[in-house]
């Protein structure tokens, strides 16, 4: 039986987590023992429905010298120690510095590598030194995944050549026909609360569209707990509920938390909206289109809304943080039951094309062939 290792920070609630336990769900159906190597666990995660081991790298360096500087040799050390130990016979790292870390901690092994940029690789390797090194390391690795082209564009032609653009699968939950009932005067946000998402811009147009459409109301999903990126992110939720007091719209607004089942949430829903000032693929974008809603999106790096949204036909593309273009998009829909229904109708389009099936099944086409040329490379 083959053996694969995912190399993720932890698989809590995050849209790269939740496509590494997506995969490995999809990898052990296809008969491949899975191994994951997280950073740490927190207390939130991804359940994980069949069976993986897991090994907790920050346990595992405990009594390391402190800092970043004795934590970082020691984090090497260890991951080479587990490849030594568990053979895996590929890796699979997602997001940020453990790309960079599964690429020198496996040099020599043998084993081939594979990384994953999941957002605009401008935030995930932000200081010059960190994109120089991910410019030299992404070379020696086996094959690099990406989720846009814009993104992999960002990235020397010596890369570009062991790239592929991949999509990420839907949930399943989100690939079933879409809610035909009676929908509510609701605009939802999902997502973690943090400043990339300007939750702030949607509240300041809802609130001056307030005698227009008095009986509308906001809906925000999400927690500012944790991000993607492993590191804590600034939860804006205390601010956002100051200013729709400010606003005079708490009446109007409600923060959700963090939910299960979100498809049930929000399918009964008018407008989704994602007015973030960067992505990579959004998960929750995908999942809303897929679920049949209208949906508004900002065009903004590295091009995950734009490479789904025609606009105008399956949903509507604003430039970043333009209030008035998203006032102008809310107005089209909010005023226009039968365009938003039709908006809908063409996103949940999305649904097929997205299926875990197929998008998991293109992943493990991509890894396989290039894992057999890297063998005939190594031999």
């Amino acid at each position: 039986m083959k053996k694969i290792a995912f190399l993720i920070n932890s698989l809590g609630k995050g849209g790269a987590e939740r496509v590494a336990v997506n995969l490995a769900a999809h990898f052990y159906s296809q008969g491949y023992e899975i191994l994951f190597v997280t950073s740490r666990e927190l207390p939130e995660e991804y359940v994980v429905s069949f069976p993986a081991r897991r090994r907790l790298l920050e346990r595992e360096i405990a009594g390391a010298p402190m800092g970043r500087v004795g934590r970082m040799p020691a984090r090497v050390w260890r991951l080479r120690r587990i490849w030594r130990e568990e053979r895996p016979d590929m890796i699979i790292a997602l997001v940020g510095k453990m790309n960079l870390y599964a690429i020198v901690s496996a040099a020599g092994i043998q084993i081939p590598v594979f990384l994953s940029v999941r957002s605009d690789p401008a935030r995930e390797y932000p200081s010059p030194l960190q994109k120089k090194l991910a410019d030299v390391l992404f070379r020696r690795a086996a094959g690099v995944i990406f989720q846009t082209r814009e993104a992999a564009d960002a990235f020397p032609a010596a890369v570009r050549a062991r790239a592929a653009v991949l999509p990420n699968a839907l949930d399943a939950s989100f690939v079933k026909p879409r809610y035909e009932g009676r929908r509510r005067p609701e605009i939802v946000m999902v997502g973690r609360l943090d400043a990339n998402k300007n939750h702030e811009m949607l509240l300041r147009v809802f609130a001056d569209m307030q005698e227009t459409y008095p009986h509308w109301r906001v809906r925000i999903y999400g927690s500012g707990l944790h991000g993607t990126g492993g590191g804590p992110e600034e939860n804006t939720e205390p601010l956002l509920r100051m200013l729709v007091q400010e606003l005079e719209i708490d009446d109007k607004v409600d923060f959700m938390g963090r939910q299960t089942n979100i498809r049930e949430k929000i399918e009964a829903a008018s407008v989704f909206v994602l007015v973030s000032d960067y992505e990579g693929m959004p998960n929750a974008l995908l999942e809303a289109m897929a679920t049949g809603l209208a949906v508004i999106a900002t065009d903004c790096p590295c091009g995950g809304p734009r490479s789904v949204i025609q606009n105008g036909k399956n949903g509507i593309l604003i430039p970043v943080g333009d209030e008035q273009a998203l006032a102008t998009a809310l107005h089209s829909v909010m005023g226009d039951a039968a365009y938003a229904d039709a908006l809908g109708r063409e996103a949940a389009k999305l649904a097929a094309e997205l299926s875990p099936e197929r998008v998991c099944g293109l992943w493990q086409k991509e890894i396989e062939s290039r894992v057999s040329g890297y063998v005939g490379r190594k031999s």
